[in-house]
């Protein structure tokens, strides 16, 4: 997993988080507000969402909730960006 891995990530607002990937790769997550339903409702509040860490190379919140580096890398490649709806 070694380049998708994720090496740190960081909060912008309530609805954008800014990654970087251990080869370097940079980009952001935008989050919709369709995404936040079911178990990733519990980070609809911005002080919830703003919990984001990065833990051995995975993005994850408080709760065990977290993405798939693979489809964050592959998208963020491609765009630059990776929109959840």
């Amino acid at each position: 997993m070694r380049g998708y891995e994720v090496v740190s990530v960081r909060a912008v607002g309530s609805r954008l988080l800014a990654v970087r990937f251990a080869d370097g790769l940079v980009g952001e997550v935008e989050f919709r507000e369709s995404f936040f339903h079911g178990v990733f409702e519990a980070v609809k509040d911005p002080a919830a969402f703003a919990q984001v860490r990065c833990d051995q190379g995975f993005v994850e919140w408080p709760g065990d909730l977290d993405l798939a580096p693979d489809a964050m890398h592959e998208a963020i490649a491609a765009d630059g960006r990776w929109v959840l709806e």
